[in-house]
Order: C-alpha cells, then structure tokens, then sequence
C-alpha cells in the first residue's frame, strides 16, 4: 500500500510503502507526483518504508516505468527505512536518477524531512 503523508511545505511530497505493492497502487501514486511536478516542476520526496515486503510483478514493472519517466523530475530523495535491504535499494537506485538520494533509520525521519529542505 502507498499512503501519502502531509507534509509542510506543500511542495514536499512524502508517501509510506507498506505491505506488497500491487498495480493499484502506482494508479492512485503515479497521478498525485504527476501533479505536483506540473505545478512546482522538480519535486522533492520522502519515501517511508514500515512493514515493507516489495512488490508483485506487474508493480515491479510499474515501479521500472516511473523511475525511468520521472528521472529527472526529482530533485530530491530521502528514504527511511527499517531493514539493510532497504539501504541497499538506496543505494542501487542512484545510476537510475538524477535525484540526490539518501538514506535515513527509521528514527531519523526528521532528519530526512530536514535534509529535504535545504
């Protein structure tokens, strides 16, 4: 599931992953960053990993298809997460994005939220 969280200001966009992720999940998520580019053009994003276990195949794709659209729309990307892999998907990501990424524990979100904002 991908559930947005409110953030100030506005132009940050934050969602938490959790559980499997599924196909309809990219339609309800892809749609709201969308948006927000064509209104800020670059975005900056927070991602939130609690109780995270992937993604089936059809939104493993559907992940592929956004990093590869969005690519250069996303100025900015902080993932919080509770697991190594999820360290390690930080890290893996980077050749794919022209996006500065970083990594954060679960416990320094707002440190994350911070580093966003600069």
């Amino acid at each position: 599931m991908i559930e947005m969280i409110h953030l100030e200001p506005a132009h940050l966009l934050a969602f938490k992953l959790s559980g499997k992720l599924h196909d309809e999940d990219y339609k309800s998520f892809v749609p709201l960053v969308d948006k927000a580019i064509a209104e800020d053009g670059k975005v900056r994003m927070l991602v939130k990993f609690e109780d995270f276990h992937g993604w089936d195949a059809h939104a493993l794709w559907d992940d592929t298809k956004f990093a590869t659209t969005h690519c250069t729309k996303i100025e900015k990307l902080a993932m919080v997460g509770e697991k190594t892999w999820e360290k390690w998907m930080a890290t893996i990501c980077k050749p794919f994005t022209m996006a500065k990424i970083k990594y954060f524990e679960a416990n320094q979100f707002d440190d994350a939220v911070k580093w966003l904002q600069e």
